[in-house]
């Protein structure tokens, strides 16, 4: 009997950051302390910062209620005109955004002065490309999936500057690059998936094909980690997504012989240790 844990599993560079972050304003700062949406996709660590006197802000109108405090940004980023906002009411801003998603913000920016339509692969729905968006002029289009892409429609002598969601599935990127290149002469591709993005879902399928089960753990939010269980379900047909032990039941994995554990960018390692430890204790 055996378990193996992917050693790329939980907190990325990133998300570690913003949690960090979130902490020390917690010890040092003397005013009401908010974070513009979860400072991650993760509702254990969120509750966490809650009972700690932090609130969330849920909606732009919420923070249009506010007359002051501190701004954490989360860790995926927000449109240019939410800073703007800020600044103009005086609020004391703290950027926990991820680097490698504050440098997409820096790139569309930039291409698209200099004349770009922007096409950023991701789902429209995540507010990482929604602050990507909000960085980009009126020319951005968001493709998701083979469909869309298809759907889409640019002229031919059209300057395009392709990037994408940080977490999105780097095989899939590929595909939609290539419908993509075929709409016009003159198209940029910035391949801006993060390399722990990629490093942990190369792991997690080569140890999905060698387990009899695997295991995903991560927040039912969270982008990254559903990537992870699409590409582990896709290798292993006895696959389970859970945010927290309580969701496992263990008696499914009783006639196993071998199991493989990953989680996504923001689980935090005591919840990934707790659901290893307790596998451990069936075999």
């Amino acid at each position: 009997m055996k378990v193996i844990k992917a050693k790329t599993a939980g907190f990325c560079f990133g998300v570690r950051r913003a949690v960090d972050t979130v902490y020390e304003q917690v010890d040092t700062c003397d005013e009401k302390i908010y974070t513009y949406g979860p400072i991650i996709h993760n509702e254990e660590v969120v509750k966490d910062m809650e009972r700690k006197g932090i609130v969330v802000l849920r909606s732009e109108e919420e923070l249009d209620r506010l007359s002051g405090g501190t701004v954490i940004i989360r860790s995926h980023g927000v449109e240019k005109r939410i800073y703007d906002k800020m600044y103009a009411k005086g609020i004391h801003i703290v950027d926990a955004t991820c680097p490698f998603v504050k440098k997409i913000h820096g790139i569309v920016s930039r291409e698209s002065a200099a004349g770009a339509h922007i096409v950023i692969i991701g789902n429209p729905e995540h507010p990482e490309v929604q602050g990507i968006r909000g960085w980009a002029g009126d020319r951005v289009t968001v493709i998701r999936d083979i469909e869309s892409a298809q759907s889409s429609e640019f002229q031919k002598n059209e300057k395009i500057c392709v990037v994408s969601q940080t977490t999105f599935n780097y095989n899939k990127f590929k595909d939609l690059v290539e419908i993509i290149k075929k709409k016009s002469y003159d198209v940029s591709v910035l391949n801006t998936i993060c390399n722990a993005t990629k490093e942990r879902q190369t792991e997690a399928q080569s140890i999905a094909e060698s387990v009899d089960a695997m295991i995903v753990i991560g927040d039912k939010h969270s982008s990254n980690t559903q990537k992870l269980f699409e590409i582990c379900r896709m290798a292993c047909n006895n696959t389970y997504y859970i945010q927290t032990l309580d969701d496992l039941n263990l008696n499914q994995l009783g006639s196993v012989e071998t199991v493989g554990i990953t989680a996504g960018a923001s689980t935090p390692n005591n919840i990934i240790e707790e659901v290893q430890n307790n596998v451990r204790v069936i075999f």
